[in-house]
């Protein structure tokens, strides 16, 4: 008869490996690019056997799920639940910047993922959704910015959370890893209004 232990499921164990097999595909992909991406060295890294991560990840594609759904949670982490709107919009951009520079590797994934996107239906499914809720998100940023007096009306757009999309995940190119991501958050940020955060305090 199985005890009460037995019956529940080892959803903390469970939970913990199946991380463990995600970040491992994440640095996979980060070091060696998504065609470098080998599912037996994945478990292999994790010191289980490839039926082991089968169980978990049944198909490549639900691994490169868990590996994006990662990196979104990552840049989620860049979302600040209080504040007025505008230093949400401030913050959430000026953090994606930082994160970005102190974890190259997401930036490696995130490229990895939409280069890959036009020529895999699978995972341009993945993106695309993923991109959708960043967007909704960054919608629901400027429409509380600009409901509260601090935008102008026109930032209350889909298209202009387009362009802020847009411009963050840029930043994950080599290219846009000096200067010129700071130059170009910076064109940004003066477009829509919101100077930096001590500037807008010190006028109020």
């Amino acid at each position: 008869m199985a005890t009460r232990t037995e019956a529940r499921p080892p959803s903390a164990v469970s939970e913990k490996r199946r991380q463990e097999l995600v970040l491992a595909a994440y640095r996979e992909i980060a070091a060696r690019g998504f065609e470098g991406l080998r599912t037996r060295e994945v478990a292999a890294e994790v010191g289980v056997n490839i039926a082991t991560l089968h169980y978990y990840f049944p198909t490549k594609e639900s691994l490169i799920r868990g590996v994006l759904d990662h990196a979104m949670e990552r840049f989620r982490t860049t979302l600040a639940p209080h504040g007025l709107p505008e230093d949400q919009l401030h913050n959430h951009l000026r953090a994606v910047r930082k994160l970005l520079v102190e974890e190259p590797e997401l930036g490696a994934v995130m490229a990895e993922l939409a280069l890959r996107a036009p020529r895999n239906d699978d995972i341009a499914a993945i993106v695309d959704g993923t991109f959708d809720a960043w967007h909704t998100t960054t919608r629901g940023l400027l429409r509380r910015a600009v409901k509260a007096g601090r935008l102008r009306p026109e930032m209350d757009s889909g298209p202009v959370a387009a362009l802020i999309v847009a411009t963050l995940s840029s930043l994950t190119l080599p290219p846009m890893a000096d200067t010129r991501g700071d130059e170009a958050l910076g064109q940004l940020e003066r477009w829509l209004g919101i100077p930096a955060t001590k500037q807008r305090r010190s006028s109020n």
